[in-house]
């Protein structure tokens, strides 16, 4: 008897335990309704990933973490698909919403923040420079300057940040190089630097 009590106050008890979901974001997105659907052509899955077929990969992820020193969560490179050597360099940063900046910046809107696409970019420089004929990759890479950066469009989760550096000069007897870049979302630019300055330590 006691046990069928039981059995029959449990719905009860047990709503008192459950946490209620937080309501959705003003923002949110809405189903598209079959009329918003009218005139879009279905490319599917397959025509979708075709679009990136001819970027080779130069460069793995395993190959940039062998060349900087930096690893998760500051490794921002996931791989490089052009370079010059010695000139310039393409790389791509895949923004995704479980990396660490995200839990803050923000919460409820969440957008990479400026200094970590300067810092991406940063890392790039470091994968080009850090390779002959610039260097034969001893030592360290530092940031010792940057002038004339514009953000020009918020970059968010599930964006692909593809980045581009050039090398300017490069003053071997001081370890001084100057690179310049631009980063890109869609095929729009999303970060421009006018100057990055980097000093070669051995």
């Amino acid at each position: 008897m006691h046990l069928l009590a039981a059995l029959v106050a449990l719905p009860a008890m047990c709503t008192a335990f459950v946490v209620p979901l937080p309501s959705a974001p003003k923002h949110a997105v809405r189903m598209m309704a079959d009329g918003d659907a009218a005139g879009a052509e279905w490319r599917g899955g397959q025509a979708a990933s075709a679009v990136s077929k001819d970027l080779k990969t130069l460069l793995t992820n395993e190959n940039v973490a062998s060349i900087l020193p930096h690893r998760y969560p500051f490794l921002l490179v996931d791989k490089v698909i052009e370079m010059e050597p010695g000139k310039k360099a393409v790389g791509i940063k895949q923004i995704t919403a479980n990396e660490p900046q995200f839990t803050g910046h923000f919460p409820e809107r969440p957008i990479m923040p400026g200094v970590l696409m300067v810092e991406a970019m940063a890392q790039l420089s470091g994968v080009l420079c850090l390779q002959p004929p610039v260097s034969d990759g001893k030592g360290l890479f530092f940031f010792a300057g940057i002038d004339g950066v514009k953000f020009r469009k918020p970059v968010v989760p599930g964006d692909t940040l593809v980045m581009e550096v050039e090398l300017v000069k490069f003053m071997e007897s001081f370890g001084i190089a100057k690179l310049k870049g631009k980063a890109y979302v869609d095929g729009d630019v999303a970060v421009e630097i006018k100057e990055m300055t980097f000093a070669l330590s051995k």
